[in-house]
């Protein structure tokens, strides 16, 4: 298939080895940014091999198998792990097989319905690292989708902290509510923030947070923008305010964490805060396995107010 089409294809399982499990899906979520992206065909040449998914499948342009947010039951291997729900990052699937140690366990006490926002919120952890915001920083994150919203919610929960999420969409003004930070459009945003994270991937959006960022801020940019090029405004204040722009990405842990931290460990961090149930706001529909081409095809030229789209399979 060519960029911008996407079919359903029959495939025979890989035989399973010792170490192996079989799973069969639940539920899988659409990463509308980066998934829409490789769905356009829009990742550059130079990050084909950087960009791949760990069980993906084709080569960038297309054909590619692409997904990294599944949940599912283990129908084989090993007997601890038969009958539990774990979180895989696998592509969109019916059933598949993969290594025990990338199967990560659900806690008891997280919905197998919540849980495929877990890469989101594995990325948004990784952002509040990077960023390093402290206790009773003035944090604005610029961009309402999933992993801004989540990285808001996070934000939130460090002691004194002041967390404003901005976006041009005021129906986010409903999901802040929900997960108990204030909501600004671009125009009524705060300024002289101590801590900016971007995640609108726009290029407004990234005008906009070197704008609200204080006296030598740190704008941490969370977004990815394929083959897109942005341009930044390194005149005007942004010497004078002795701004930074930092990078954040989930691929490896944030320095400040390397040390202690492995990725699995980061894993499992997000799968238990998932129990919040606030976080179901963030999934805004459902759709059944069959329709997935249809779906993501739309996601990509008309998303809406969606935020993660969940698939479901049973």
């Amino acid at each position: 298939m060519a960029p911008g089409r996407g079919e359903i294809r029959n495939e025979a399982l890989s035989p399973r080895s010792g170490d192996d499990v079989v799973v069969r899906a639940l539920y899988s979520g659409i990463s509308r940014g980066t998934e829409t992206l490789v769905f356009n065909g829009r990742i550059p040449e130079s990050e084909h091999q950087r960009m791949r998914a760990p069980f993906q499948a084709g080569d960038f342009p297309a054909p590619v198998k692409y997904g990294y947010a599944s949940v599912g039951v283990v129908e084989q291997g090993a007997p601890e792990l038969l009958d539990r729900v774990v979180f895989a990052l696998y592509p969109h699937q019916t059933r598949y097989v993969l290594p025990a140690a990338a199967a990560h366990v659900l806690p008891e006490d997280v919905p197998p319905q919540r849980a495929v926002l877990a890469a989101n919120l594995e990325t948004a952890i990784n952002g509040m690292w990077d960023a390093e915001v402290r206790a009773g920083d003035h944090v604005s994150v610029v961009g309402g989708g999933t992993v801004g919203c989540l990285v808001a919610w996070l934000a939130a929960s460090v002691i004194g902290c002041d967390v404003e999420l901005v976006d041009v969409n005021r129906q986010r003004a409903f999901v802040a509510r929900a997960l108990g930070v204030s909501f600004a459009p671009p125009e009524q945003a705060a300024r002289d923030r101590d801590v900016v994270i971007h995640a609108s991937g726009s290029p407004p959006g990234l005008e906009l947070a070197l704008q609200l960022a204080g006296f030598e801020a740190t704008i941490t940019e969370l977004s990815w923008f394929g083959d897109q090029q942005v341009a930044v405004s390194l005149g005007g204040a942004f010497h004078a305010r002795r701004l930074t722009v930092r990078s954040s990405q989930v691929g490896h842990v944030a320095a400040a964490q390397r040390a202690r931290w492995t990725t699995h460990r980061r894993m499992e961090l997000a799968l238990r805060l998932l129990r919040d149930p606030r976080l179901d706001t963030l999934i805004t529909g459902e759709s059944r396995f069959e329709d997935l081409p249809d779906v993501i095809a739309k996601l990509a030229s008309e998303p809406g107010d969606t935020l993660c789209h969940r698939i479901r399979y049973t």
